[in-house]
């Protein structure tokens, strides 16, 4: 066992990785700029509607499941295209199911906050 694989400094490297990743994800991915405005629409409107604290965590897990969906989406992408730069029919049915994934992802946090924000908008009116 490398001992040196557990220490602060490793660990702090990993984080590192990490918010390398999340700043690629956000400079190359329109989509996920899309998802950003979107999460902050949203926030503003459980500020604006007075959302409950449950209601908060549903929004936060819908919105947190459409952030990762994205993320191993364009890994894939990315992946994809480092192994074969020419059309690849396996390699385009994975691109395609992440795709997939961000979409339905997506489509539940939408159906999520229709559940929570349509009752509160008709009561407004």
């Amino acid at each position: 066992m490398n001992p040196d694989k557990y220490s602060l400094k490793s660990r702090a490297a990993s984080f590192r990785f990490a918010f390398k990743g999340i700043s690629e994800l956000f400079r190359n991915e329109p989509n996920a700029i899309i998802h950003l405005v979107a999460a902050v629409i949203v926030a503003c409107a459980g500020i604006i509607l007075d959302i409950n604290r449950f209601e908060w965590c549903m929004i936060a897990i819908v919105a947190g499941i459409v952030f990762v969906a994205e993320i191993f989406n364009t890994a894939i992408e990315n992946l994809g295209d480092a192994i074969d730069l020419q059309f690849n029919e396996r390699i385009k049915k994975a691109k395609d199911l992440a795709a997939a994934g961000v979409l339905v992802a997506a489509t539940i946090s939408v159906i999520t906050g229709l559940l929570i924000f349509i009752p509160r908008i008709i009561d407004i009116f």
